[in-house]
Formats: structure tokens, sequence, C-alpha cells
């Protein structure tokens, strides 16, 4: 019976992540699927889009008390929090409500490039939230993500995009291996690693191509066929670069803690440092942290490479789009 169906609620489903994983779980037919949506986002028309497609609608915000939010999460088997970053740090509310509510599994808001504690300040906020989940003893599942490829490809000269001078950037000699995932497949990874009772109390890391940096500019510049142009555009920053650029944002933000601007500069260059110069989101330093390799769990899912996912991103009109509307 469909009532049997395992529930998992969802926050943040809504934003790009959340919405994959909707997507996904849907597609499935194996979960009944609910969102916790905030009292003001009721009537928005991505809940009613929410509502529309089957899922169940539960108010409520991660910022509730505890006592709230376990009755939002009453009669839940899987809880999946996507949350913006700025809420990293206030999940720890609604995970002692999971606990309360007898939730059989926890999925904080990871699904970002594995790596150390004291690289990544947001990194850390996650790591931290690990770490009081293990100690609560709340049953978890911990997932991961490569880099977006809707985030590692070139331009094309009719781009418009704001993004267009930070895709055009090598950092480091470019010759990192990184972990890659199209984020519009997230939730068909997620729907079979919240089934499998592998998975339980462990690391999941999802990816599905590992090129270098130069690997996915030249796949880029190739199928683009602007080859001469976009290799006429590359901007070269060395780790020296990088670090500088980062103490700068940081003293900018001392000076100013409400400097929204150098906030930003630190979490993106503090990611790039973390996966060009460290080297951090590569399937074997993934391996080192203790993740189980989704490939190796999931054989029968089809492989997808950047080089794919390059065709029907040269063949959009504007390419940075992709990145906009994840979908």
């Amino acid at each position: 019976m469909a009532s049997e169906r395992p529930l998992v609620l969802i926050a943040g489903a809504t934003g790009r992540t959340g919405r994959s994983i909707v997507k996904g779980l849907l597609a499935s037919g194996n979960f009944r699927v609910a969102a916790l949506v905030r009292p003001e986002s009721i009537s928005k028309p991505a809940t009613e889009t929410l509502r529309q497609s089957g899922v169940e609608i539960r108010v409520g915000d991660i910022t509730d008390s505890v006592e709230k939010l376990t009755q939002a999460l009453a009669g839940v088997d899987v809880f999946i929090s996507t949350v913006v970053a700025w809420l990293i740090g206030e999940q720890r509310g609604v995970i002692r409500a999971a606990k309360a509510a007898g939730v059989k599994r926890v999925i904080p808001c990871d699904f970002a490039t594995p790596g150390d504690k004291g690289v990544r300040g947001l990194h850390d906020q996650k790591l931290a939230i690990r770490e009081f989940i293990q100690e609560l003893g709340v049953p978890y599942t911990f997932i991961d993500v490569g880099w977006w490829m809707q985030l590692s490809l070139p331009l094309p000269e009719r781009s418009r995009s704001p993004l267009k001078e930070r895709l055009d950037t090598v950092y480091g000699d470019g010759n990192d291996r990184m972990l890659v995932t199209n984020f519009n497949r997230i939730g068909t990874y997620v729907a079979r690693i919240i089934a499998d009772p592998r998975t339980l109390n462990h690391a999941v890391m999802i990816w599905e191509d590992e090129p270098t940096q130069m690997e996915a500019r030249e796949i880029g510049e190739r199928i683009s066929g602007e080859g001469d142009a976009l290799r006429a555009k590359r901007i070269y920053v060395s780790a020296d670069m990088l670090k500088q650029r980062l103490a700068d944002a940081k003293a900018a933000l001392a000076k100013d803690p409400a400097d929204i601007a150098a906030k930003s500069t630190i979490a993106v260059t503090e990611y790039m440092i973390s996966i060009h110069i460290l080297e951090e989101n590569s399937l074997k330093n993934a391996k080192r942290l203790g993740y189980l390799d989704v490939r190796e769990l999931y054989p029968d899912l089809p492989r997808h490479t950047l080089e794919e996912y390059a065709m029907e991103f040269y063949a959009m009109e504007e390419p940075g789009s992709a990145y906009d509307s994840g979908d």
C-alpha cells in the first residue's frame, strides 16, 4: 500500500538541491514526500508547485521550538535538510526534534565537496552538526557531492552571466582532479542512498566524473566551438594569489563584520583553496575521509560524464542560466 512507503520530510524543498531531491524521490515511486514550509511561504508559487506534484506540506521552520518541530516530524521516517547556508548552525533544534519523534534517519545539510576541518568556515559548521548528530545518537547518513558541473565549464562568448569571469579562471596549475556532479541528478542518488541499509551511519560521496581543471576547460573549449577565444580569456590564479585574496577579505571583514562582499569572497576563496590547491575534492581524498563511493554502491546507475553534460550546456542560448534555473 502507498501508505506503507517511508515518509521523507525535506527542509529547504524549494531550493536548488531540495528541488532535485524532491524530484528524485517522487520519480523513484518508493517514498511519500513532505516539505517543511515556513508560514510566510505557504501561499508562494513554489509551494503550490510542490503541492501539485503530490508533496504534503507541513508548516514549520527549523528555528521553531523543539516541541513544535517534534509535532511537525510526527510519522516521518527520514528527515533531509537542505537549508540555506546561514541556517547551517541552526539545525540542532530540528535534529533534537527528529530524535524525539523517532525519525529513523537524518540527513543534515551537507551536499558539498569533502574536506578536512579548518579549511572552510562553512564546512566546519557542517562538521560540527555531524558531530552533534553522532553525540546525540541519532541515526544518520551524511551526503556530499562533487562540484557542480554547471560551474565547471567556461562560458561562451555570447553569455552575459555574471559568473563569466569566475568560470574563466584556472586555479593553481590546473592539474588537480575534481569530482563533479550535475546538481539536477542529486535526487536520483539520494533516493537510492536513503533506502539502503548499507549507508546508515555512514557518509556517502555522490559524483559522476573526475576531470582535472584543464581537462574541463579543454572539453568546454572544444565542444563550444570557441576554443581560441576561450583559451585567450583564461585567467590564472596561483595559490599565493588565493591566499592573499583570502587574507584581504578577512581583514575587510574584521573592519566591518557586516561586509557581505567580504563574507562571500572568503567563502568562495576557501572553496577554491580546498578544491584546487589542497585537492580535497578528489575520490582518493573522499575515501581517505571514510566516504562510501556512490558509483561502487550502485553500479547499475548510468554513468554521466562532464563531456556529455557539456553538449547540453553549450546548446543552451544562455548557458549561465543552467546554474540559476536548477532544472
